[in-house]
C-alpha cells in the first residue's frame, strides 16, 4: 500500500510543487495552517509521514512538533521540516523537537523524494519492530502467567483441602476490583498474582499443615509463617505480576485496624490488592467445606465480611464485594470443588 504524506505549508504553491513531486508514488494529504495540520494527524487514517513547514501564521511548526510528539497517538509520525531557514541553531532545534530530517528551500525533488523515502522506510522498520516486541512481550507475558498459576496449583494440591480455592479466589478479587472501578490493567494483574497468595505453604511441615485438630500457639506460630516464606519463594522483581504476587502473598493476612500478620500493618499502608485478596480469600474459605467444617450459606458469610468491615477488611471494599455477589455466586457455583481440580482459570 502507499504511504499518505501529510504536507503542511501556508503558501498553497509549495504544496503543489510538494503534491506533484509524492503524487507519483505516495497518498497526500495537505494543511495549510498547523491547526488544521494536528486534527488531520489525530484522525482515524493518520499520515505515515508530515513535511512541515517551520515559518507559518498561528502555530509555528515547532509548535506543531511539539504537540505531535507530546501526544501518545501521534508522537511515532517522523516529521520532516522543510523551511528556507538553514542556520545550523535552526536545524539543531528542529532536531531536539524530535524530527528526524530537514530540508531546506528551494527544495531538490530527487532529494526530497530520497529523504521521504529512506525515513519511510525507517518508519516501517520501527513499526515492525515494535510489533515484534510486542508480540514477543505478550508471550513472556502468558508464559509467566502459567508458571505462577502452575506453580500456585501445585501449591494448593499439596494442601489437599482446598480443591479450586485458587481459581476461585483469583475471580472474587478480579471482580471486587472491577466493581471498585479498578482499571483493566490493576484488574488482570491482580487476578494473575492472586492465585500465589499461599505458595509458602509449600514451606510448612505436613505434621502442622495436614493436622486434623486445633493447632497449638507455636505450631500456628509456624503456620503463620507461610505468608513470608512464599514472599521468599516468589522473591523480589521488577516485573509488575511477581512484584504484585510478593505483595499480596507477604500482606493477604494483614488487616484494616493491625492486628494481622505478618507485620502488623494497618489501613492504607496494606497494599490494595493484598486488601482486595483478603476479602476474597476468606470469603471463599467461609463459603467453601472442609473436614472440620460445613461451608457456610451465602449470606452468612456476605454477613460476616460486612460485620468485619473496618477491623479486618478495608471499609471501601464492602460495596463493590456487594455489587459482585451475583457473579461471585456463579464463579463459585462454575469452580465448585465437586466439578473436581481446575487447571485453568478461565470464566
Amino acid at each position: 500500500m502507499k504511504a499518505t504524506i501529510l504536507v503542511v505549508d501556508d503558501v498553497p504553491e509549495n504544496i503543489d510543487i510538494f503534491v506533484e513531486i509524492l503524487a507519483p508514488h505516495h497518498r497526500t494529504k495537505v494543511a495549510l495552517n498547523g491547526e488544521r495540520a494536528l486534527r488531520i494527524a489525530r484522525s482515524d487514517n493518520p499520515p505515515d509521514l508530515i513535511l512541515l513547514d517551520v515559518m507559518m501564521p498561528g502555530l509555528s511548526g515547532y509548535q506543531v512538533c511539539e504537540r505531535l510528539k507530546a501526544d501518545p497517538d501521534t508522537r511515532a509520525i517522523p516529521v520532516i521540516f522543510v523551511t528556507a531557514m538553514s542556520e545550523t541553531a535552526d536545524e539543531q532545534r528542529g532536531l531536539e523537537l524530535g524530527a528526524v530530517d530537514y530540508i531546506t528551500k528551494p527544495i531538490s525533488p530527487p532529494i526530497a523524494l530520497a529523504r521521504v523515502r529512506t525515513h519511510l522506510a525507517l518508519h516501517r522498520q520501527r513499526q515492525e519492530l515494535a510489533r515484534q516486541v510486542e508480540q514477543r512481550t505478550a508471550e513472556l507475558l502468558r508464559t509467566r502467567q502459567q508458571i505462577v498459576r502452575r506453580l500456585s496449583r501445585a501449591a494448593e494440591f499439596r494442601d489437599n483441602e482446598t480443591g479450586n480455592h485458587i481459581v476461585r479466589m483469583s475471580h472474587i478479587a478480579r471482580l471486587i476490583a472491577q466493581a471498585a472501578g479498578m482499571g483493566a490493567e490493576f484488574v488482570e494483574t491482580l487476578f494473575n498474582a492472586a492465585p500465589m497468595h499461599d505458595i509458602g505453604k509449600i514451606g510448612i511441615p505436613d505434621s502442622i499443615l495436614f493436622k486434623s485438630g486445633r493447632l497449638e500457639p507455636e505450631e500456628w506460630a509456624i503456620m503463620r509463617r507461610h505468608t513470608e516464606i512464599g514472599a521468599k519463594i516468589i522473591g523480589r522483581h521488577d516485573d509488575d505480576l511477581l512484584k504484585a504476587a510478593h505483595s499480596i502473598a507477604l500482606h493477604h493476612h494483614e488487616k484494616w485496624d493491625g492486628s494481622g500478620y505478618p507485620q502488623g500493618l494497618g489501613g492504607e499502608e496494606i497494599p490494595l490488592m493484598a486488601r482486595i485478596a483478603a476479602v476474597a480469600d476468606v470469603f471463599d474459605a467461609l463459603t467453601s467445606a472442609r473436614p472440620y467444617k460445613k461451608a457456610w450459606p451465602l449470606e452468612e458469610a456476605v454477613g460476616y465480611i460486612e460485620a468485619q468491615a473496618g477491623t479486618h477488611f478495608d471499609p471501601a471494599l464492602i460495596g463493590p464485594f456487594r455489587r459482585s455477589l451475583g457473579e461471585i455466586a456463579r464463579i463459585v457455583e462454575r469452580y465448585a470443588d465437586h466439578q473436581g481440580p481446575c487447571l485453568d482459570f478461565d470464566p
